[in-house]
């Protein structure tokens, strides 16, 4: 097959720059097959263009069975191969000699998916263009920068030498070279990219780095400790972090006008380039004007969003509720399950007291679950269940609201940020790699409900623990409780609110048509509980309760609201880059 570039020129602001953003489509050689047509046999006639395209119509594809996991592996080496033999093309044009490819190139891998980079560079200069082995394994490695996004083990790749063989024999080889090259270099390791039956591509990106990068400071150490704690060791001064950030073009100027305006009245347009500049903005988050024009945009986003949803889902909403977000994909370490357990303990309470001073809230979900993951899907499943029973009743329902929005994508998030309360960034401590979500939400004044995970510990720190909603175990005490074996039965125990909510779930309560639905997220819960959802419940709806008092009080939840935004610039993209420029690609910027 070949692959078809298909370029889109992407023009930076203020349209001083444009880049070309080049994606591949997989087309056939032989194209279609008349004579197959002329014949009758139509299906044979269309065999090798629908082949041929299967490889790139559907990124990432379910890889829970073994066809999934062979297209997934085609995919990602066709995708490869692709850019890289395109690179080394116009390297070759512009400037000849392969062995300054280092100096003219960086080529950054993004988690292990593309990390058969790594030896097909290698074969490229070897095989294609007689550059030495061991020559072309070091021109490799100073071309390439690896940025780790998890430390779940899920997203760390390995392939099984059968299928890996089969497809790639030559690249099997060429990393059975590297490491026994990089076993022969530090012979008291235990360290390998092969072990019987097995090719780990997370190793392999490790080795044929030059440098490896964690995504917030906490996941950066985490990575030094926990999947390459070894590597760290023969390579001290190879990981280096950089804490991710978003675009205030973006996630700002243009996804929130209304704030980017008040902004810009303030201090004048140039934060936009240098969102550091929002600092200036700190003596006038007790200026009553200020506070006043913040919270009536804040407003006015909200009913739009209000308006937004009533329109295309049908559910009416009132502005003045909290609106509670949380909006990612769906997985059980960012603890989903843990928010919509909560929203089922805050129903009861409310149904069991209904004249209490309650803080009237809408619960606001949105996210996607990977193809194959069922136990995400439930979780999606469950929250729409939740949702028609609450929603419908009438005790409740001017205090408590749940939605869930689907189609998740960048569009949507736009929205739904600039008009969003609280931000929920709940995830077990320890397995969030950084997050840009959370980043969105504080630079557009949503104060963060979350754990001492990922860009959550910088962004406590930045700004300011008193503005920011903290629960739930660090990183080390999750270690520590998973050592208790009854740990989730305990937490059940010593609950009755989450005995309570956990109950409904099992006994039908959201599904009496089908009152075992979730009987199996129940026994997860109630049993292994990995991601800890029973041990931070308590913890997590105390900090809730906190947030209503909070959010009681306008003026101080608007300066609350305010401070997270003046205090959020150092969150920038701009910076992370200027940080890949400096200590990755050793390059300088050219604007």
């Amino acid at each position: 097959m070949i692959a078809a570039a298909y370029d889109t020129p992407i023009v930076g602001w203020q349209g001083r720059w444009a880049n070309t953003l080049r994606l591949w489509a997989a087309k056939p050689e032989e194209g279609f097959d008349l004579d197959s047509f002329n014949r009758g046999d139509f299906v044979a006639a269309a065999a090798p263009e629908a082949m041929a395209r299967t490889i790139s119509r559907v990124l990432y594809p379910d890889d829970t069975t073994e066809i999934g996991k062979e297209l997934r592996l085609k995919q990602e080496y066709f995708f490869t191969a692709a850019s890289l033999a395109d690179i080394l093309r116009r390297f070759e044009t512009e400037h000849g000699d392969l062995h300054k490819l280092p100096e003219k190139v960086a080529i950054q891998l993004n988690d292990t998916h593309p990390a058969i980079a790594g030896p097909e560079l290698v074969r490229l200069l070897h095989d294609e263009n007689g550059v030495p082995f061991d020559e072309a394994m070091d021109l490799a490695r100073n071309t390439l920068g690896y940025t780790n996004h998890t430390l779940l083990p899920e997203a760390l790749e390995r392939w099984s030498d059968d299928l890996f063989g089969r497809l790639l024999p030559r690249h099997l080889e060429i990393i059975d070279r590297i490491d026994t090259a990089h076993r022969a270099a530090y012979p008291s390791s235990s360290v390998t990219i092969r072990e019987p039956g097995v090719v780990k591509m997370g190793e392999l990106s490790f080795v044929m780095a030059h440098r490896v990068n964690g995504v917030s400071a906490l996941h950066t150490e985490l990575m030094k400790s926990t999947v390459f704690e070894e590597l760290n060791a023969l390579h001290p001064e190879r990981i280096v972090n950089q804490t991710n950030g978003v675009t205030p073009r973006r996630w700002l100027l243009s996804s929130n006008p209304r704030l980017a305006s008040l902004i810009t009245a303030r201090i004048g347009e140039d934060w936009v380039g240098d969102l550091e500049q929002l600092a200036q903005l700190e003596g006038h988050v007790d200026d009553p004007a200020f506070l006043s024009a913040y919270a009536e945009a804040k407003r006015a986003n909200k009913a739009d969003l209000a308006a937004w949803i009533e329109a295309t889902h049908g559910i009416a909403l009132d502005p003045a509720m909290m609106f509670d977000v949380q909006i990612k994909r769906l997985h059980e370490y960012k603890r989903q399950h843990l928010n919509i357990l909560e929203a089922i303990a805050l129903w009861q309470a409310i149904r069991a007291a209904p004249d209490a001073d309650w803080t009237p809230r809408v619960k606001i979900f949105a996210g996607k679950a990977a193809p194959g993951y069922y136990f995400a899907k439930d979780i999606i499943r469950l929250i729409n269940d939740v949702a028609d029973v609450v929603n419908a009743d009438p005790v409740t329902r001017d205090k408590l609201k749940i939605v869930f929005l689907p189609n998740y994508n960048v569009t949507l998030a736009e929205r739904l940020i600039p008009a969003s309360d609280l931000s929920e960034q709940i995830s077990t401590a320890g397995k969030e790699a950084s997050g840009t979500g959370n980043m969105k939400f504080a630079l557009n004044g949503a104060p963060t409900i979350g754990t001492l995970d990922g860009a959550n510990v910088e962004i406590r720190e930045r700004v300011g623990e008193e503005n920011f909603f903290l629960f739930g175990m660090t990183a080390d005490e999750v270690v520590a409780r998973r050592e208790i074996d009854d740990h989730a039965a305990r937490a059940i125990a010593d609950d009755p609110r989450l005995a309570a909510a956990l109950a409904a779930v099992r006994d039908g309560t959201f599904c009496p048509d089908e009152p075992e639905r979730y009987a199996h997220l129940v026994d997860n819960l109630s049993g292994p509980d990995y991601f800890l959802v029973c041990s931070d419940f308590s913890d997590y709806w105390h900090a809730q309760r906190a947030v209503d008092a909070a959010y009681r009080d306008a003026d101080a939840w608007t300066r609350m609201a305010a401070r997270n935004t003046v205090r959020s610039g150092w969150f920038s993209s701009d910076r992370t880059i200027r940080g890949y420029l400096r200590d990755v690609w050793s390059a300088a910027p050219v604007i």
